[in-house]
């Protein structure tokens, strides 16, 4: 099969052939219909977070079963599936505890001395990727890294679904759980902003407040659903917070992952309000809080894929938005093939593009 190719951190991805394995116990072979180009790729293509090489980077896909292997329980060839990168074990405390998100059990993953799942054409190893490496036109995971959906469902919309959707929206219906007349600020209006934004409008908050430095991503945030924005670059940002929302806001929500965004998400609640961190601050990176301000009873708190259950949070998704609820078709800026990943990646560099969606044959 075909897949983009990571050689070397800060280098161009190779369009190459690549071996993949034979579905083994509780595996599935999925052919990928559609691949989000997310920034935690970026994050690892451009070494900010190191990744063992080569690889094949990709982790926010939706495809078709093409096999199964045994073991097998709950999937089947023709199924629609969206993946996701925390693949869970199903019986470890995280699991058992309804918080699958955080599992790292290593029965999901094939043992050291067993065959790659995917090898170069030489038949050098590949290091699995998020437990996914979706950038290829096929993709080998556990049964417990995809989840069963609607065949109504459009699958390059279902990609999304895959991080940046089921990671802002979880982080206001499992993290925040925002009651209706609530306030949420949104710091970031990437795809996962987005994705918060159109969770807040669904869950009924009052004030949403998207904060971005691109006025283009201002407007998409004000049509999925946000009630106000501001720019982060303006130095009253936490004055003109506070006046809007009469003393803070009830949660805010940082989708970009530096430390003075995380603070900035702190330093604009209300008293007793909540941080949500979805964004991934790079190794060495540290937030730093003034310690009086414990004492007004704000949270703050890390997420990661807003502590989705997958099977069951992913279909009702999916449902909210055959429903007219949830708006994914805002958040695809471009469709593209595997071979312009990469113009996808600088877009991603440079800020403005929301989703470039690859679309495979």
């Amino acid at each position: 099969m075909k897949a983009a190719v990571l050689h070397e951190a800060k280098s161009p991805l190779q369009i190459e052939d690549v071996q993949v394995s034979k579905p083994g116990s509780r595996e599935v072979l999925i052919r990928t219909v559609a691949c989000g180009v997310c920034r935690s790729d970026l994050h690892f293509v451009d070494g900010a977070f190191p990744h063992p090489v080569p690889t094949v980077p990709g982790h926010e896909a939706a495809g078709v079963i093409e096999a199964v292997g045994s073991d097998v329980a709950h999937l089947k060839v023709g199924d629609h599936v969206i993946t996701f990168f925390t693949v869970f074990c199903g019986s470890c405390e995280m699991c058992i505890t309804g918080r699958p998100s955080l599992c790292i059990d290593p029965s999901t993953r094939r043992p050291a001395d067993a065959e790659p799942r995917l090898s170069l054409a030489n038949g050098t190893p590949l290091a699995p990727f998020l437990n996914l490496s979706a950038f290829a036109e096929m993709m080998l995971v556990h049964e417990n890294a995809c989840v069963t959906i609607s065949k109504e469902m459009p699958l390059d919309r279902a990609a999304l679904l895959g991080c940046a959707v089921i990671t802002g929206a979880g982080a206001v219906f499992n993290d925040s759980r925002v009651r209706p007349g609530e306030s949420v600020a949104v710091i970031g209006a990437g795809g996962i902003g987005l994705a918060a934004i159109n969770a807040a409008k669904i869950a009924g908050a009052g004030t949403i407040l998207a904060i971005d430095p691109m006025p283009e991503k201002r407007e998409l945030a004000l049509k999925l659903g946000a009630t106000h924005v501001m720019d982060p670059s303006s130095e009253t940002i936490v004055k003109d917070v506070l006046k809007l929302t009469g003393g803070g806001v009830h949660y805010a929500i940082e989708a970009v992952g530096r430390p003075n965004t995380a603070e900035l998400a702190w330093n604009i609640l209300r008293r007793g309000g909540t941080a949500t961190i979805l964004g991934m601050i790079a190794p060495g990176g540290n937030v730093s809080l003034p310690g009086p301000t414990f004492l007004t009873g704000k949270k703050i708190q890390g997420s990661l894929l807003g502590s989705t259950r997958f099977p069951i949070d992913m279909p009702r998704l999916v449902q909210m938005y055959l429903e007219g609820l949830l708006d994914l078709d805002t958040m695809v800026a471009e469709r593209i093939k595997l071979v312009d990943v990469n113009d996808a990646l600088e877009k991603l560099r440079d800020g403005h593009s929301v989703r470039s969606v690859i679309e495979f044959t």
